[in-house]
């Protein structure tokens, strides 16, 4: 088939048809498609003869970017899962593609330019690139020529008034001649008339005062009206979309099973043929998801299985969560919130510029533990490690919520949004934490204000451990060993939290643990830093079985996924699933109940992936808006901001009084590096005289093991301790939910707080 010759475009024309080359994958590499220019949209087809039914997909040319490769290729993208990769039959065919898209894409900036001025307070709910954006730009269209006849009129009523007053005054100019006989009549006669003119334009003009008036009152309302019918078509063709891909997955999960209506599979079948070679394009350089929702029936319960002929499926034994109906909480009263004690800050210093030899301090540390390189406080943010992990209860609302749930999988699900939200303050914070002193602390009471107690300690140096207490009034406690592992690789950073983390509810007896996952920071000598969190999570529900696998996607280029992606199954003792979440650990969570759940197609080496029948998702957790000017103060959060604030009565150990992070925040950075490096040499001469000590003591230990034989069969008599540092509120034993040997708080602080006892506390700064 010869290709068809286009015309050329034209800058008036609104409409611009052809054939072009596009890239669907490795395997079939170009493929010639019918694309059609209109309205600012770039749709493609098959064949001519799709136009009709089936659009193989848009993308909206005023969000989009368009760049040529060589002279025949071009690149046409809108910044996110869309990108055609697109090629000419020769260069001046690919010019004329270029200049038509290039006033379409002006023509479309333009027009929603004036929608976005245009004073509504609607949000559009469509993202770029859905169908219906053509007829809603049609309709756009329409209202701004509406608007220019409007403005049309207010000139000509403009004009009426200025030239019947110019009339009349000649009038009264050639009336004032006294001129007599037939003559003066006459001019009386047109004066007269021009009186009545006047009059009757004046009530014209007031008329269309009036109207113009009520045009530009009700404009706005006319356009939110628009954009709530605008609304509501895109959710309707969201839900067919969804429709379409459920048929597409059941039609792959039964494709052994559906010799009754193979024709009509068939049909379906090579209809989405050319989304196939989307996927493909893709699933070669991108892993794979480890299962697949479809959205289900919200009836679909009600039928008997035998309905379905050949489903290999596992119903949910709980009668009661196949309602679509959200997690069931036993709300309180909210009279328990009480008013903040007092106002906290939202402000600190704005981050001083000052230049850095980055090459001349990185080049020594490859291969190196990043806690035994002297960083300076240039790479810091102000604060501590110790702070930093007392971030994690930026959403302690979660755990709120999870103490009042009558489930406990409904309960596993906040536990679970609760572990993604602790990674949502680090999507821009490249600043490295100050690294705690040996016996360094951190308390964040706030008791009257949310209803929980926190305390944190540094309780090794060598491997740098923290410890972290968190009591609630709402019934949960969360505590945590934190050790940091990191390697510097040249090119990125890995740092690799070790320790497990508990929330343990009072009501319930339910004990969850989980790790953190691998927090991985590129471009650590070229470009411009940025953070990626990757890995899986196992959210174990000690007392029934219960567990939630979460997976954090790392980030891919060559990904039509959303970035920062987060999946997740909520399933029992039996393995049975009753929950998916998914989101974004930067963003948000959500999850789906599942209806049902099958064997799919093969996934990779062979595995069948599971195909989850889900309920509609609703939303579990979203990120709070960063303070204005975050970007000038290390990218805080508004809790951030208060954790580093001068406070009263806390422990002299406390992080507040740290004097180098202190000078660091005030922006006086030289001061703060001479002090963080006192700081440490003090540290270090502490550290050895504990060494000496130790030795000491090991030595008068090993004489007495001459004499005592017990001690030749109880190992536990030896010291094996190199240093003999004891943490001073928390205890070393071994966690018997886990085995693992960690620190436990036992108690103290807050006593001695009250009392305002500091005695044991030791001098470190």
């Amino acid at each position: 088939m010869s290709e068809p010759k286009t015309p050329p475009p034209t800058p008036a024309g609104d409409t611009y048809k052809g054939w072009v080359f596009k890239w669907t994958n490795y395997i079939k590499g170009y493929q010639r498609r019918w694309f059609v220019l209109s309205n600012g949209l770039l749709s493609y087809y098959r064949t001519q003869a799709e136009m009709g039914h089936t659009c193989r997909g848009t993308i909206n040319l005023a969000t989009a970017t368009i760049a040529v490769d060589d002279t025949c290729n071009f690149v046409i993208s809108n910044g996110g899962a869309q990108t055609y990769h697109l090629k000419a039959s020769c260069e001046v065919e690919r010019q004329r593609w270029i200049t038509a898209l290039e006033l379409a894409k002006a023509k479309a900036a333009r027009m929603q330019a004036e929608s976005d001025d245009s004073g509504d307070d609607f949000p559009l709910n469509s993202p770029p690139g859905q169908v219906c954006s053509a007829q809603s730009l049609d309709v756009q269209s329409t209202l701004r020529t509406l608007g220019s006849k409007v403005d049309d009129l207010s000139t000509c009523n403009d004009l009426i008034s200025k030239h019947g007053s110019a009339l009349q005054r000649s009038l009264s100019e050639l009336d004032s001649l006294r001129l007599t006989g037939e003559a003066g009549d006459k001019i009386r006669q047109v004066t007269e008339r021009a009186t009545l003119f006047r009059i009757t334009s004046n009530a014209m003009i007031n008329t269309c005062r009036d109207f113009l008036a009520l045009a530009q009152v009700h404009s706005k309302r006319w356009q939110k009206a628009l954009q709530a019918e605008r609304g509501q078509r895109v959710r309707l063709e969201e839900t067919l979309e969804q429709l379409a891909k459920q048929h597409n997955h059941l039609e792959r999960a039964f494709k052994s099973n559906t010799a009754a209506d193979c024709k009509g599979s068939a049909t379906a079948k090579g209809e989405g043929s050319d989304e196939d070679d989307e996927n493909e394009f893709f699933d070669a350089v991108e892993e794979a998801p480890e299962f697949i929702t479809v959205p289900a029936d919200p009836q679909f319960h009600k039928r008997s299985s035998s309905n379905v002929s050949g489903f290999n499926s596992e119903f949910c034994p709980d009668d009661q969560s196949l309602d679509e109906q959200p997690l069931t909480i036993n709300l309180e009263s909210q009279s328990q919130e009480l008013e903040p004690v007092r106002k906290r800050r939202t402000q600190i210093p704005d981050k001083p510029n000052y230049s850095l030899n980055l090459w001349s301090i990185m080049k020594n540390c490859i291969g190196k533990e990043l806690s035994k390189i002297p960083m300076p406080v240039n790479f810091n943010e102000p604060i501590s490690m110790l702070q930093r992990l007392s971030e994690d209860l930026e959403y302690y609302e979660l755990l709120d919520k999870a103490a009042k749930c009558q489930s406990s999988l409904e309960q596993l699900c906040y536990v679970a949004a609760f572990s993604v939200s602790s990674y949502s303050t680090t999507v821009h914070r490249t600043g490295k934490p100050f690294n705690p002193l040996l016996g360094e602390t951190y308390e964040l009471d706030r008791r009257r204000e949310s209803g929980y107690r926190s305390l944190c300690e540094q309780v090794s140096h060598h491997p740098p451990a923290a410890a972290h207490h968190v009591i609630s009034d709402r019934g949960w406690i969360l505590r945590q060993e934190i050790a940091v592992a990191s390697k510097f690789r040249g090119k990125y950073l890995s740092i690799m939290p070790l320790g497990t983390i508990h929330a343990i509810f009072e009501k319930s007896n339910n004990h969850y643990t989980w790790k953190k996952v691998t927090t991985t920071v590129h471009n650590i000598i070229v470009g411009k830093l940025w953070i990626d969190q990757s890995g899986d999570i196992d959210v174990v529900n000690h007392e029934t079985g219960d567990r939630c696998h979460l997976k954090f996607a790392p980030y891919s280029y060559f990904s039509r996924d959303v970035a920062r992606k987060v999946t997740g199954v909520v399933m029992d003792k039996d393995g049975k699933a009753h929950y998916v979440l998914s989101g974004t650990w930067d963003e948000k969570m959500e999850f789906s109940r599942v209806m049902q759940s099958s064997k799919g197609e093969n996934g990779t080496e062979g595995q069948q992936k599971t195909v989850y029948q889900t309920l509609k998702a609703k939303q579990l957790w979203w990120k709070n808006p960063l303070p204005e000017g975050a970007e000038t103060m290390y990218f805080f959060t508004d809790l951030a901001l208060t954790l580093n604030e001068p406070e009263e009565g806390v422990a002299p150990t406390d992080s507040r009084r740290r004097p180098d992070q202190r000078l660091m925040e005030v922006g006086q950075w030289d001061e703060a590096n001479a002090e963080k490096q006192r700081l440490e040499e003090k540290q270090r001469s502490v550290r050895r005289e504990r060494e000496r000590e130790a030795a000491s003591q090991r030595t008068a230990s090993e004489s007495e093991e001459a004499v005592d034989e017990d001690s030749l069969t109880d190992p536990s008599l030896k010291s094996t301790h190199q240093d003999n540092y004891t943490a001073q509120w928390f205890k070393r034993c071994e966690d018997p939910a886990t085995g693992e040997s960690t620190h436990i708080y036992k108690g103290g602080y807050w006593e001695a707080k009250e009392k305002g006892s500091w005695e044991s506390c030791p001098e470190i700064y």
